[in-house]
């Protein structure tokens, strides 16, 4: 059973359907692997449409949003991406937006679902402020170019490019016609595997209710450390002058013998311990890797050593530091 808001791409040869988080948009098209070489040679693009779609309009968004959000976006020049957090007054990550601004309006897009309770927060801190927040997700569509592509992107369509690609930012019933002119059509569990090989963190999934920037590396891409006034600067200043996070973020490379891969919130333990060993964090987010095999990201307790050797559910996995402890 196809899900309410199915895109319309899930009617292309050999989709099948993505589970949550990403229901609603194709898991891949009938070769896994194939789709992933595509994307690392900057072929074919990735159907995004069941992101939520944010805009700010109004002369006061830039310096608004400088006071909300982590990142220092009161002069954003237009067409420059960046990406923000939102944080409760403990510090804790609620909200993860990717932003770009076209001159005239800001323009984020976050994870499935949770537009809503963004836009309920952004309302509530409107006041005297000359802003308009508005929900673009039933209007507008996200589809990602992978870096490289030299797929033309349509005009007047709004474009956030980073090193990892191009998000665009499409009118939704462009979307058929945008997917036949920029094939071929490549499922989200290609661009997760990508997104894990890259350390990437991604909200609901790398996050728990009590996560910190500093956990996910996070504090690279998504906070400006030289800024104040934002609800939860408090923890960020203090975690990071006394630098001792409870938690980092590892990359494990995961024993290949496995048919199985750790799902999300799978323990993670010692592999001298065993499967009955203390559980000293979880996994993730897991992937199948076109050159690197089953791979994963995982959240441990910042001080399990760099050099152990750990067991993420059943299968033994060799860690890469991502977040120095």
């Amino acid at each position: 059973m196809l899900h309410p808001n199915a895109s319309p791409l899930l009617s292309l040869p050999g989709a099948v359907p993505a589970e949550a988080p990403d229901e609603g948009v194709a898991a891949h098209y009938g070769d896994l692997f194939r789709e992933q070489r595509a994307l690392a040679d900057g072929t074919g693009f990735v159907d995004l449409s069941h992101r939520g779609v944010v805009t700010v309009t109004g002369p006061d968004r830039l310096s608004w949003l400088h006071l909300l959000i982590t990142q220092h976006v009161s002069e954003l020049p237009p067409g420059q991406a960046t990406e923000a957090l939102v944080l409760s007054a403990h510090g804790h990550i609620e909200h993860a937006l990717y932003l770009v601004d076209d001159g005239e309006t800001t323009w984020a897009h976050v994870e499935p679902g949770t537009q809503g309770e963004l836009i309920a927060y952004l309302e509530s801190m409107k006041f005297f402020y000359r802003v308009e927040v508005r929900d673009a997700t039933e209007d507008y569509a996200v589809a990602h170019l992978p870096a490289g592509s030299i797929a033309e992107t349509p005009e007047s369509v709004v474009v956030r490019e980073t090193p990892h690609g191009r998000d665009l930012f499409l009118p939704r019933k462009d979307l058929e016609s945008f997917a036949e002119a920029s094939g071929p059509a490549i499922g989200v569990m290609a661009l997760e595997a990508l997104r894990v090989e890259a350390h990437r963190p991604r909200l609901g999934l790398e996050t728990d209710h009590r996560t910190i920037p500093h956990e996910l590396g996070w504090l690279d891409t998504a906070v400006h450390l030289q800024k104040g006034c934002y609800r939860g600067q408090e923890t960020v200043a203090r975690v990071h002058n006394l630098g001792k996070p409870p938690r980092r973020l590892v990359f494990l490379h995961l024993d290949g013998s496995e048919v199985k891969l750790p799902g999300h919130g799978a323990p993670v333990r010692l592999a001298e311990d065993g499967e009955e060993g203390r559980q000293l964090g979880f996994v993730t987010t897991s992937a199948r890797h076109h050159e690197l095999g089953p791979i994963a990201l995982a959240l441990v307790k910042r001080n399990v050593s760099v050099d152990a050797r750990l067991i993420a559910d059943a299968t033994a996995a060799a860690q890469e530091v991502v977040v120095e402890p």
